[in-house]
């Protein structure tokens, strides 16, 4: 094949792959499943946020009252409460210096909701996306797509629509927990919530691109959607034992090797306000994306559809 013909036969792939995602896409918003899974979403972290709120708060009163009761000043309370802010914030940075000057704006309510919602997003991102491939496999309908199409350009076309869907969404949560903590948290200025939002939204995505490639795998592995669904809670499972194991053995255990093979492993840079240590961290979930999905066209490749 000359160069010519390769770039004409990778246009063409580009221009199958955009048309089924925008179709599947406008089926998917029309469907209200995005709804749907928007409103499961919001209920979690609303559910999340209003038990840290109220145990932040909760926090704050009783020790206004406790300095109150021992006399001391305005000053006192407010520097004992610095204080407990930044120990806070240490423990979520794991003491790092740098993140914690970067962060040090932003509400701890946010950056708890953050860290409990980013640990139950590969879940969501599970039951959101778990049938894309499979869905189509079982009822035999995937056949008159890759009439049409190449199978690599119906398996992009259909990651790009879970990932479009899931960029929207995480959104939406973001700025609405955004909103609460400026409420919350008079101080917390206009500009300095734009700039977090985008950041914290941003590092959101990078993480969870990989967990939809992941579920694009698991759904080309089966042919029942269930069956799909199920074995991507496995996975899940196995990467955070792995990470688990991996910490656990510290840094000269026989198995802190573990940790580096899971995605989970990788998140807590990407707040990081140098490039350098983001970088490894969005290097680390672009190449676990890019596996999962070339998996995933391995395992679509070789399917009898």
């Amino acid at each position: 094949m000359c160069k010519s013909d390769r770039v004409t036969h990778t246009l063409d792939g580009l221009k199958e792959t955009l048309v089924i995602w925008g179709a599947e896409l406008q089926r998917a918003v029309r469907s209200g499943r995005a709804v749907v899974l928007l409103g499961l979403y919001s209920m979690f972290s609303a559910l999340v946020l209003l038990v840290i709120g109220k145990l932040t708060s909760d926090l704050r009163t009783a020790m206004n009252e406790r300095l109150a009761g021992a006399g001391a000043d305005a000053e006192s309370a407010t520097r004992l409460m610095e204080e407990t802010r930044k120990g806070v914030l240490g423990f979520l940075t794991s003491n790092d210096t740098s993140m914690m000057e970067a962060l040090a704006q932003v509400p701890i309510e946010v950056l708890l909701v953050f860290k409990v919602t980013l640990f139950f997003l590969p879940a969501y991102v599970a039951l959101m996306g778990f049938d894309q491939i499979s869905g189509e496999v079982a009822p035999r309908s995937m056949r008159y797509l890759t009439v049409r199409a190449r199978r690599s350009s119906v398996l992009l076309g259909k990651f790009l629509t879970q990932a479009a869907l899931l960029v929207g969404l995480v959104l939406v949560i973001d700025l609405a927990i955004f909103i609460y903590a400026r409420i919350a948290n008079p101080d917390f200025g206009s500009a300095a919530l734009i700039i977090n939002l985008l950041k914290f939204w941003f590092a959101a995505i990078v993480f969870s691109l990989a967990y939809v490639a992941l579920t694009t795998l698991c759904s080309s592995l089966f042919r029942t959607p269930g069956v799909s669904l199920v074995f991507n809670f496995i996975l899940l499972f196995v990467f955070w034992l792995m990470d688990t194991v991996g910490r656990a053995s510290g840094e000269t255990g026989a198995l802190r090797f573990l940790r580096y093979l899971s995605p989970s492993n990788y998140a807590g840079d990407l707040l990081h306000p140098k490039f350098t240590e983001f970088g490894i961290s969005g290097a680390a979930y672009a190449g676990f994306a890019t596996l999962f999905l070339l998996g995933a066209y391995g395992a679509l490749r070789a399917r009898d559809l």
